[in-house]
């Protein structure tokens, strides 16, 4: 992780848009007075990856709650998300593709690889569009859902 910036607690987050698995325009900014959850994986299908996106779809219950809006995104396009949400069965989650330019959200928040993958992080935006929390997980781990769900809280 040598040489770049991960975004700290507290800092701003830079607004984007980007599409979502339906094509649509998912705006960070659209979303101001709200939490929202940035559940990076580093890929499309794959085990661990499809986990953690099925743990935010089961979840949204708790999320509405914490009024967060939970959102899983990674470097592949919009037609891949749309395949990968349907055999997922994803259905109230959005995916959201950080394919062009590549990375460029993953890069912005210093948590895209050389490799060309994000890593596989957490980050919550706060109301005010501040990190409120930011976590990085070995690549090969599934995220705590509870972890995330008690830092909304906190």
């Amino acid at each position: 992780m040598t040489g770049r910036k991960i975004v700290q607690k507290g800092k701003k987050v830079k607004p984007f848009t980007l599409k979502d698995h339906n094509g649509q325009d998912f705006r960070l900014s659209d979303y101001a007075g709200k939490k929202v959850l940035l559940s990076f994986h580093p890929l499309a299908w794959t085990a661990v990856c499809a986990q953690q996106m099925q743990s935010l779809e089961k979840n949204k219950k708790s999320f509405d709650k914490l009024d967060t809006i939970a959102v899983g995104l990674s470097v592949d396009s919009v037609p891949c998300k749309t395949a990968w949400a349907k055999s997922l069965r994803i259905k109230n989650t959005r995916l959201l593709a950080d394919f062009w330019p590549h990375g460029g959200v993953a890069k912005s928040l210093g948590i895209f690889r050389a490799d060309g993958i994000s890593e596989r992080a957490n980050i919550i935006v706060d109301e005010k569009g501040r990190a409120s929390f930011v976590k990085i997980y070995p690549i090969r781990q599934l995220p705590d859902i509870k972890e995330i769900l008690d830092a909304l809280k906190a």
